[in-house]
């Protein structure tokens, strides 16, 4: 029991992994207990498992095994977190579960299974079950297959995808196990009650004897429909619901609903997989099926038949074929042949479904015209295959071609068609069957009725008997008004027996359809149709519109609810109920109406009518209104009354008094009586004749409009309009057309005739009179509020003024909205209302297109205008579009008939020639616009490619393609555009710009939409795809349109198609639909109703209870396009704003009165409050990449207390509109409200930066606008933000630095700088530094330069965490790839620069040579402007300077003696950072002044005069003036010639060659006068450096710009190279250069002399010989031990650097081996310490193995020789120079000399070991050879042109060793000159020699001897003070006991080091140059200083210059 007492303490967890199964079984038992005890499904405990549960399932051993399962059912049933499991679990039970014998093992995990499925994951588990079928062993097979079922049975076919299962079947039928075959069948059956016959066609192919047996069992199974008994998580309403119907114990009619869904649900044609067939026709087929022989036509059909038996057909390309079976049907003589043809069409149509629709339009027609055919097999196959096509396509599509047809002669095709039209009504709904098909189909179909055959007759009548079952009778019955009864009686007997295809339960399952107004096809229908479908359905059933006006938001009128359901009546012509009836009344003689108005007036009244005074009919006239204002409406007899007025003198009265008051009473009678048209007839001649005159004009108006409410404006303008144009009167006819623009503005546009007042319009329009011409066009206006721009087609023919004028009207009316409808309805049912407003849907809506006269084109299209078009050269094929575009431009409007166009249009939309596609593009807009509506059927062909061509890569084309589509779909609506698969096939291609303009498109069209056709949901998953695709636009557009599509699909179902995807996007995903479903806008549905009335006026008295909404609707809805068809194509134009509207609008009244109140509401400590909970964590931290909803959702929370409730709205407002008046309202209230914007301060911030996330301009210019204000307001109110408030807001502002719009940027900047003011501008500084590492380029850059302003301003102090990381980090986008980049980084640097010297490179540390280069040459460029940067910085930064608050001078003071403490400790560091720069740059220029003035400053600093110059100086420790005691001639010289040679020397380095060229001969000059060349002591290694400069500047760009002129580049080479002889011919000059320098003098030489870009220059040779001289000039007179040591390192990184090509190193150690040579006459004046220190150095990075390692044995040589020299010569005393080196003993050189010490003393024997240390070679050849030899080999030395000066240095030492020596002979065969040479040559080194001992002596620098370093260090310090002219890290060559005492290893400092502190002190010797008074300059200065001061006598003698290179080359010769 010991191991038990063991496992039993560990936890469950680990128990459950223990390696003993009893201890996983006690695991698994406590885990089962533990996991049925956890109530919280989120707790963490349940994450400890996660990995564990496939471990439960899988145990080896079957006891654990079976409690493993039972607690990992209870983990998946428990645990949120299960999910995650699903695969590996579900895995585990297929293959180690499902093998088990024990059934137990089975059931559990058979229940995993499905619990996984409850819990939403069916998907998975559907395929690890299927995988599990792939098997070998068939138990597992035979579990998976009775999972499936059981999973089928209980979730039904909703949650079970049936497909994959149904593909897998015939599979198992076929196993050799029975036990899995008979669990199929099971399966089959089970599927069976699901789906029914939809799964015989995939099983039909299964064995016969096992299809009888499933047959036998399929007729056994319960006609009732099944119903899903177990429910996902996310389905327990209906859970709930289904248990409540269990309870009940039966079948409520709820859940019949469900099932009416979930049961037709699969087709079995989606369950079958698409077989391609184009490939496998035969290759022939083309051929063949033109062929002569009927027999080989033939073959080619009976090919095509059996492929397209394949019940389901792949998508492509059909158009050839369908072309040729067309062919064949239409043209075939064989008429077996015409019925295969139909067949195989009606198999294509059957296999493609809706794919085939786009060439249904094409075969109609042909199919139609061959019912000619008598032939019963014939008439069969056609009418198989024309009901076939039907299907695929819609009838409103090709009920052109059926109407077309329709009059044929040919009884046999009318027959036909009426019976191909009943069979297509049985298919339609009654939305699908709107009035505007059903009115021309019945129109035909009456004529058929009517026929004299008999079997057309009959045909007639079944097709309109079915209509009549379909619309219903109220739809139909107005169409039969004329039928007499008999027919009528026949046509409702034909309408008994039929059956439809949707339900035999007809009109009431259409009744019951309607009841919801949005159901799924049917009113997607789009265009004018669209919308009137709704409508219809809308009035089908009385109490039906009922709920459809509460639905749209409009209270049904009061009064009279349903009045519509007793009234039948179809349009205001037959108008029927109590109300209405007078309309019929008939005209009643003059006896009559005299005794009914007798009965009802006073007598006196009658009598007075005709008197001949008139004051009498004035009293008359009087009584009679009285009367009238008295009488009851029932009582009122309106014709008599008005025939009484029309009684002599009638109209003809000649006292306007009189007619006024007359005219009022007939306005009186039509308001107040029941007015008839008869009575309208009598007055409104009458009216018409007064409405022009000037005193009554006003009263016959008012009548007329009375009448026109009385009897319907329609009627009474057509009326109005007639007599005003009938007679001649021109004020009548402008007054009337003036009325009438009023009235249609009162009344609303519905029923008008707009046919008739069009050609009114028209003849008004031609008047003389132009009165009446302004009241047209003003008239024109007005309709087209209302029609649109499809009125202006009516008078395209007019003169071009004309058509100005009215484009002009046009024009002003366009943005306006058709006012709300006033009057005209008040009189009138609910029912009347609606009839009303479906004739104006299709009057207008259609009417105005339809009414225009269309010419057919079809004949026009010719062959060979097709064949144009598709030629094979592209100018014929432009010709032929040019045809095209001409006969379209000519026709105007066109009728659908256009032949073989589309298909040959269609090939030009991927023409190789981009315009020709531009071209068809616009054709295709032109098309749409001829054609109106009728453009639909072209859609599918024609259409779908203009969207691919949205591909393109041209943007023009692009454009283009998307104006096109867009004409388009203005006349067809969407839905044609979404139905089937093609729009979900473009969007599959993985073409960026397709993807990102299809999308775009959506986005902007499915709002509008009020539903989609369900084929939407193909596009789902691409929509995915691209929303992770690698183009960030389509990533963009994809996240835009989603909440689109949500809107139509729903959420579950977007969220469901998510399942396909892998596990990560579908996290994403998700993520991103959650985010979706917050901004999805909700459907347009019934608002688009209600717009459409409104602007229709059928009946605006619905709406007067809610005005405001109604108004909004008006003024919204309608903005964007006035023209109403587009409206209702559109549902709702101006997509879906209306929601948001509405709720403002209502509320609008009462809330304008709390609007008083403070915006912001104080609450103590509450951001205190805030702060604390943040910091606690109890709310998320704002911090985040984007804002998610929680966070927003928090920061409401947070406001609701702090901000008025109506502010807060409109800040959380989805729409930017209202963020925009927030922020107004913010801005308002600022000054007012300063308190309370304070203690909200932390949540405005907060808010802003949300805005800053909204792609909004508008809103983003507004937010800045108040930051600004904000800021300002803070910091006059001296506040400073919080951490909290900073951190949370500054991220956030950074990012919109980015912004690609310059006023943003420039805003956010501003905004940054005021920040400074409110918040340190030290913790500002690491918030911008964070915004340098964005991705956006734009933000980098602007972020290092606020960097650079923020130095600038307020000094190296606010870098954080230290100005060195700072810099670093600054640096560090030097190499960025960006251009704006890098140079705000080197102008930040620059900036810093300028404040803080030569120090910003010692905190920057290293840099890439290219960057360092970049960085010396922005210094350089910035030193040239000749401001200095405080003047810059006050002009820049007016708002910084002047913001600094009072505390910036003790920022600068405090800075400045901070500076000056550090600065010792920089001295010892050898730093070049010295006192001057931390005394601001306004001060630095008199230093020079004050030093040798002795305090006397005369320079003049007028812009300075505002300065504390005592805080500024105080700190700073001025040097005293020191005298330099080197030089003899520096007494005389002014540091003015200091500062000039300064300026000078920085003009070398210059850019521009001549500048370059003037500098250099300015100093050759100087070097050349002996007295003056001292002056450039102290400067030569400034000067080095800067020609070295301007060395690589040649390299790296002059060389390389082809612009150059390469004579250029030579003759700057010549200077350079000149001068630096000249330099190096002054030995004194020359040991001035620092070891640094020299190595870098060295690299830059012999890389020039390797630079085979020079060698192809013309006098390139030339210049390589001139740097030879001159390398070797360097060699001998440059400090020995400066130049030894040089090389040494120079050699080192040479083979250190792999770049460099090995002829580098070679000429390295050639000039070393030249050293070497020269050692015994140099070794005395060598620091040997430092020399061996470097030795030594070089054998540690390269040990004796790495070097024999080289390629070339040279290194090992070279470095031998020089050990084997220099021991030579010291003898044993060279062990004592080994001082420098820290452990001697490891050092490898120690070790080397002493073996070569021992190898020497063995060599020598026994010769004196106190042998002359200088002995040379000749020496020890004197001691072997004759002494002939030697001087023999020392004279031909001479005589060769290389070894001249060797040998005459050799000759000279033999002279002086053997003064006895006798040359005579060797000289005297030579020539005369030849002796002169050696002679003048022996004597020049004697002087050389006795010179260079004298200096050597006089500055005490040998390596024994003492040295007074007085001189050195004096001359140091002075050096140090002339700001940082500090030259070496190492002394020029420091004294021994200096070395000694610094055990510190000195490295060469490299001339890139120097150069820092050269380049500081040239820019201010440039700078005190510029500021010098050269007058003083030239009194103070000796001759030099004038000779380089004033440039005219500095000007380069050019000539000089030449001369002097003739000589360098005339003595290289």
């Amino acid at each position: 029991m010991g191991d038990d007492s063991e496992w039993m303490k560990l936890p469950i967890d680990q128990k459950c992994e223990h390696k003993l199964w009893k201890a996983r079984l006690n695991g698994y038992e406590e885990a089962l207990k533990l996991f049925q005890k956890i109530d919280d499904e989120k707790s963490p405990e349940w994450s400890k498992y996660l990995g564990l549960i496939k471990k439960f399932v899988t145990d080896s051993n079957a006891v654990a095994q079976l409690k493993g399962l039972e607690a990992a059912l209870a983990y998946v049933e428990n645990a949120h977190v299960a999910g995650k499991t699903t695969g590996e679990v579900a895995s585990g039970v297929v293959n180690k579960v499902f093998n088990q014998p024990k059934a137990r093992a089975k059931e559990l995990g058979e229940d995993i299974c499905l619990m996984y499925i409850e819990i939403e994951k069916g998907e998975a588990i559907q395929e690890e079950l299927l995988k599990g079928l792939d098997n070998k062993n068939p138990k597992i097979i035979v579990a998976c297959i009775e999972t499936l079922r059981k999973a089928l049975s209980e979730f039904g076919s909703k949650i079970i995808s049936l497909k994959p299962i149904i593909k897998v079947l015939p599979k198992l039928f076929e196993s050799r196990e029975k036990a899995v075959r008979d669990e199929a069948k099971l399966l089959a059956v089970e599927i069976y009650r699901w789906i029914r016959d939809a799964l015989r066609p995939p099983l039909q192919n299964i064995n016969s004897v096992q299809l009888k047996e499933l047959e036998e069992e399929w007729i056994k199974v319960s006609s009732a429909a099944p119903k899903q008994t177990r429910f996902l998580r996310s389905q327990q309403e209906l859970k709930a619901k289904f248990e409540q119907q269990q309870g009940l114990g039966g079948d409520a009619d709820g859940g019949d609903d469900d099932e009416e869904e979930a049961v037709p649900q699969v087709d079995a044609y989606e369950l079958l997989e698409a077989v391609e067939i184009l490939s496998k026709l035969p290759k022939d087929f083309y051929e063949k099926i033109e062929a002569k022989k009927w027999q080989e036509r033939k073959e080619a059909l009976e090919a095509v038949e059996l492929l397209v038996k394949n019940p389901k057909l792949e998508s492509g390309d059909y158009a050839d074929l369908v072309k040729a079976l067309k062919k064949v049907v239409g043209k075939d003589t064989n008429v077996m042949l015409v019925a295969l043809a139909a067949k195989c069409l009606a198999g294509l149509a059957t296999g493609l479904r809706k794919k085939f629709g786009q060439y249904a339009g094409h075969v109609v027609p042909t199919i139609l015209e061959k019912f000619k055919e008598k032939k019963p097999q014939v008439v069969q196959a056609l009418q198989e295959a024309i009901d076939a096509i039907f299907l695929t396509t819609t009838l409103q599509n090709i009920s052109e071609d059926i109407l077309a047809v329709m009059d044929n002669k040919n009884p046999t095709i009318k027959q036909q068609t009426s019976l191909f039209i009943a069979r297509s009504f049985r298919h339609c709904t009654p939305s699908t069957l709107p009035k505007s098909l059903l009115k021309p189909f019945c129109a035909a179909l009456l004529k058929h009725i009517n026929d004299s055959a008999p079997e057309v007759r009959d045909a007639g009548f079944e097709a309109l008997g079915t209509a009549l079952k379909v619309a219903g009778e109220k739809a139909v019955n107005p169409f039969l008004a004329d039928v007499d009864k008999l027919k009528l009686d026949r046509i409702k007997e034909c309408a008994e027996k039929v059956e439809l295809v949707y339900g035999k339960k007809a009109g009431g399952a259409a009744e019951k359809k309607e009841g919801k107004p949005i159901t799924g096809k049917t009113t997607a229908l789009p265009g004018p149709a669209g919308d009137k479908e709704t409508k219809d359905a809308a009035t089908k059933p009385g109490p039906l519109k009922k709920t459809s006006a509460v639905k749209a938001g409009v209270p049904p009128k009061k009064g009279k609810p349903a009045t519509a359901a007793g009234t039948g009546g179809a349009g205001p012509k037959s108008k029927k109920g109590p109300e209405t009836k007078e309309i019929f009344e008939s005209e009643l003689s003059i006896e009559v109406c005299e005794e009914k108005a007798a009965a009802v007036l006073p007598a006196s009244c009658i009598q007075q009518l005709d008197s001949g005074n008139w004051k009498e009919r004035l009293a008359c006239m009087e009584e009679f209104q009285k009367a009238v204002e008295l009488m009851e409406r029932s009582e009122m007899p309106c014709q008599a009354l008005v025939r009484m007025l029309a009684k002599k003198p009638g109209w003809k009265e000649t006292n306007f008094q009189v007619m006024q008051m007359k005219l009022h009473i007939v306005a009186l009678i039509a308001q107040k009586g029941n007015f008839s048209k008869t009575s309208a007839q009598v007055v409104l001649d009458g009216l018409v004749d007064k409405v022009g005159d000037v005193k009554c004009g006003t009263n016959a108006k008012e009548a007329m409009t009375a009448i026109a409410e009385a009897c319907q404006l329609p009627w009474t303008a057509e009326q109005v309009v007639a007599m005003a144009f009938s007679q001649k009167n021109p004020k009548n006819q402008s007054e009337t057309l003036n009325w009438l623009s009023n009235a249609i503005k009162e009344f609303g546009f519905s029923g008008l005739n707009v046919k008739a007042f069009i050609s009114n319009v028209k003849t008004a329009l031609a008047a003389t009179n132009p009165a009446v011409r302004t009241s047209a066009i003003t008239l024109l206006g007005v309709m087209y509020l209302y029609v649109g721009p499809s009125l202006r087609m009516f008078f395209e023919d007019e003169k071009p003024a004309l058509l100005s004028q009215i484009d002009a009207e046009f024009e002003k009316m366009q943005g306006q909205t058709a006012p709300a409808p006033t009057r005209g309805i008040s009189r009138h049912s609910v029912g009347g209302g609606d009839d009303g407003e479906e004739e104006e849907q299709e009057e207008v809506g259609n009417d105005v297109v339809d009414l225009l006269p269309r010419t057919d084109i079809g004949d026009k299209i010719t062959a060979e205008l097709v064949s144009k078009i598709g030629d094979k050269n592209w100018k014929i094929r432009k010709e032929g579009l040019d045809e095209v575009t001409s006969i379209i431009n000519e026709a105007k409007f066109i009728q659908p008939n256009i032949g073989e166009l589309p298909a040959a249009l269609k090939g030009r939309l991927n023409d190789s020639n981009k315009i020709l596609v531009q071209q068809t593009l616009s054709i295709l807009q032109q098309l749409a616009t001829a054609m109106g509506p009728n453009i639909k059927q072209y859609v599918k062909n024609l259409g779908i490619p203009v969207i691919t061509v949205l591909g393109d890569s041209k943007n023009n084309v692009r454009a283009a393609a998307l104006a096109t589509v867009n004409a388009w779909a203005e006349q067809t609506g969407m839905k044609e555009w979404l139905e089937g698969e093609d729009l979900s096939e473009e969007l599959k291609k993985e073409n960026p710009f397709l993807r990102q303009e299809l999308l775009g498109w959506l986005a902007e069209k499915l709002p509008a939409l009020r539903s989609v056709p369900s084929d939407l949901l193909l596009c789902v998953p691409h929509l995915y795809s691209c929303l992770e695709d690698r183009n960030g636009d389509v990533r963009k557009k994809a996240q835009d349109a989603l909440p689109f599509f949500m809107m139509h699909l729903g959420f579950e179902k977007m969220a469901k198609a998510t399942g396909k995807l892998k596990p990560t996007s579908k996290d994403q995903v998700l993520a991103m639909l959650e985010k979706a479903k917050a901004n999805m806008p909700a459907k347009p549905a019934p608002p688009a109703k209600a717009c459409s009335r409104v602007v229709g006026g059928a009946a605006p008295a619905k709406f007067q209870p809610a005005s405001a909404f109604a108004d909004d609707l008006g003024s919204n809805t309608m903005e964007s396009k006035p023209d109403l068809k587009k409206a209702k194509a559109g549902g709702l134009s101006s997509k879906t704003k209306v929601q948001g509207k509405k709720v403002v609008s209502k509320p609008n009244l009462k809330e304008d009165d709390d609007k008083s109140g403070p915006v912001f509401i104080i609450v103590p400590n509450g951001k205190e409050q805030r702060m604390r909970e943040e910091k606690a964590l109890k709310v998320l931290k704002w911090n985040f990449t984007t804002p998610r909803d929680e966070y927003i959702e928090q920061l409401k929370t947070q406001m609701s207390t702090c901000v008025a409730k109506w502010l807060q709205d409109e800040m959380f407002h989805a729409d930017f509109q209202h963020h925009n008046k927030a922020l107004t309202v913010m801005i308002e209230h600022l000054e007012s409200e300063k308190d309370g914007v304070i203690s909200c301060l932390d949540l405005i911030l907060k808010w802003l930066t949300l805005r800053f996330f909204d792609t909004n301009t508008s809103v983003l210019m507004k937010a800045l606008e108040y930051l600004k204000l904000l800021f300002n307001l803070l910091s006059q109110e001296e506040y400073h933000l919080t951490e909290n408030e900073a951190s949370s807001f500054i991220p956030y502002l950074i990012l919109k630095v980015g912004e690609p719009k310059d006023v943003i940027r420039k805003d956010v900047r501003a905004i940054l700088n005021r920040m400074c003011l409110i918040y340190p501008a030290s913790k500002m500084f690491p918030f911008i530094m964070e915004g340098t590492k964005s991705k956006n380029s734009k933000q980098r850059a602007e972020c290092l330069e606020e960097l650079g302003c923020l130095v600038e301003s307020y000094g190296m102090n606010v870098c954080q965490p230290t100005p060195g990381k700072a810099l670093k980090e600054m640096a560090t986008h030097i190499g960025d790839r960006d251009n704006t980049v890098r140079n705000a980084a080197l102008n930040t640097i620059v900036t810093v620069y300028n404040v803080h010297g030569d120090q910003v490179f010692k905190l920057i540390g290293n840099l890439s040579e290219k960057d360092m280069s970049m960085l010396e040459e922005r210094i350089k460029r910035s030193a040239k402007r000749p401001s200095s940067a405080p003047v810059r910085q006050a002009e820049e930064k007016p708002q910084r300077t002047q913001n600094i608050s009072a505390n910036a001078s003790m920022i600068r003071k405090g800075q400045a003696e901070d500076m000056s403490s550090k600065l010792n400790q920089n001295r010892n560091m050898g730093s070049h950072s010295e006192t001057t720069h931390t005394v601001p740059r306004e001060f630095q220029l008199d230093l020079d002044e004050i030093e040798n003035d002795n305090g006397t400053v005369r320079c003049e600093m007028p812009a300075l005069v505002q300065h504390k110059l005592d805080d500024i100086f105080e700190p700073v420790l001025i040097p005293e003036p020191k005298i330099r005691a080197v030089s003899p001639h520096f007494d005389d010289m002014h540091s003015n010639t200091a500062s000039t040679i300064n300026f000078v020397i920085s003009q070398v380095a210059s850019g521009d060659i001549n500048t370059s060229i003037q500098a250099l001969t300015q100093i050759d000059e100087v070097l050349k006068q002996e007295d003056k060349a001292e002056a450039m002591s102290g400067h030569i290694d400034q000067f080095l450096i800067a020609t070295l400069m301007q060395l690589r500047l040649i390299y790296n760009t002059h060389m390389a710009d082809e612009k150059l002129d390469k004579d250029e580049i030579v003759r700057l080479y010549s200077c350079i190279i000149g001068s630096m002889i000249t330099l190096f011919q002054i030995e004194s000059l020359a040991r001035e250069a620092s070891t640094g320098v020299l190595k870098d003098l060295m690299h830059g030489l012999i890389t020039l002399m390797l630079d085979s870009r020079v060698e192809d220059l013309e006098e390139g040779e030339q210049v390589i010989r001139s740097v030879n001289l001159l390398v070797v000039k360097v060699l001998e007179k440059s400090d020995q031990t400066n130049i030894l040591s040089a090389l040494l390192v120079l050699l080192q990184d040479s083979l250190l650097a792999t770049a460099n090509s090995p002829k580098f190193s070679e000429l390295v150690m050639k000039c070393l081996w030249r050293m070497v040579r020269l050692l015994p006459e140099t070794i005395n004046s060598i620091n040997l310490d430092r020399i061996l220190l470097d030795i030594h150095i070089f054998m540690k990075v390269f040990p004796k193995e790495k070097l024999k390692q080289c390629k070339s044995e040279f290194p090992i040589r070279t470095l031998k020789t020089l050990l084997h020299t220099l021991c030579k010569l010291k003898g044993p005393k060279i062990l004592d120079h080994l001082t420098m080196i820290d452990n001697k003993n490891e050092s490898e050189l120690e070790a080397h000399l002493c073996r070569l010490m021992k190898h020497t003393m063995d060599q020598s024997g026994k010769a004196d070991k106190d042998t002359e240390k200088g002995a040379s070679r000749i020496e020890e050849k004197a001691s072997k050879a004759k002494v002939n030899d030697i001087l023999a080999e020392i004279f031909k030395k001479i005589g060769s042109k290389e070894n001249t000066k060797e040998g005459l240095a050799e000759l000279y030492e033999y002279k002086k060793k053997y003064s006895d020596a006798d040359i005579e002979p060797f000289l005297k065969n030579s020539s005369q000159f030849f002796q002169s040479y050696v002679e003048r040559g022996l004597r020049l080194i004697e002087t050389e020699r006795e010179g260079k001992g004298r200096i050597a002596t006089s500055t005490g620098n040998t390596n024994g001897e003492e040295v007074g370093p007085s001189v050195y260090l004096e001359r140091l310090k002075i050096l140090r003070q002339r700001c940082g002219l500090d030259n070496a890290k190492q002394e020029d060559r420091p004294p021994l006991t200096s070395l000694l005492s610094k055990p510190a290893l000195p490295t060469v400092a490299s001339s890139t080091d120097m150069l820092h502190s050269k380049l500081s002190q040239l820019r201010e010797s440039r700078e005190q140059y510029q500021h010098l008074d050269l007058d003083s300059n030239q009194t103070h200065s000796s001759g030099i200083g004038t000779t380089l001061a004033s440039p005219s006598s500095a000007a380069a003698n050019i000539d000089d210059l030449k001369k002097r290179l003739e000589r360098i080359k005339s003595s290289r010769k």
